[in-house]
């Protein structure tokens, strides 16, 4: 009996605490007609201007700096994107979005070292991986191809890291028929 007049004492106590002051209504002021007739006049909206799509400009590819930038680099033995360059692939899939008879060939490239066979597979995978960005990205399946050069296309002929990153790249090249 003690313990439930205490928990009802408690109970009473957590809502008295849980009540709020009590909210005064807003004041108005008086208008004169000449104030009344003013406020209804409403400002007129300034016509709105169409921003072009900057994507679809006929020399987006020379204009926009992310679209000048037309490879994509990999670390060695690697066919994954680096966090480094998704906003490459992001401006690349708005322009062929925006530009829907455009074409784009990727070509996959790799470094000297490993076999001929193994660098066409390396540079296959990582064509690839661009191709499946840019599709997921929503660019159409007709706008992309997909291709390995492997070792045969070396950017840098150097024999030494320095070179050999340069070679571990996918190429977006556009025009391709």
């Amino acid at each position: 009996m003690k313990k439930s007049l205490v928990v009802a004492a408690t109970l009473a106590a957590l809502l008295a605490a849980c009540t709020t002051a009590p909210v005064e209504p807003a004041k108005t002021e008086a208008r004169t007609a000449d104030q009344s007739a003013k406020s209804d006049i409403k400002p007129v909206a300034a016509p709105k201007t169409v921003v072009a799509d900057p994507f679809k400009d006929a020399d987006a590819l020379n204009k926009i700096e992310l679209l000048k930038k037309r490879s994509i680099y990999f670390e060695y033995d690697k066919y994954d994107i680096a966090l480094d360059y998704v906003t490459v692939i992001e401006a690349h899939s708005k322009y062929l979005k925006a530009n829907p008879a455009a074409k784009v060939l990727i070509q996959g490239n790799a470094d000297e070292r490993g076999s001929r066979e193994y660098n066409l597979a390396l540079g296959q995978k990582r064509a690839e991986a661009i191709y499946t960005n840019l599709k997921l990205l929503g660019v159409q399946e007709k706008q992309l191809e997909a291709v390995s050069l492997g070792e045969e296309k070396p950017k840098a002929t150097g024999h030494d890291e320095a070179s050999w990153a340069e070679n571990r790249r996918g190429d977006l090249v556009y025009g391709a028929k």
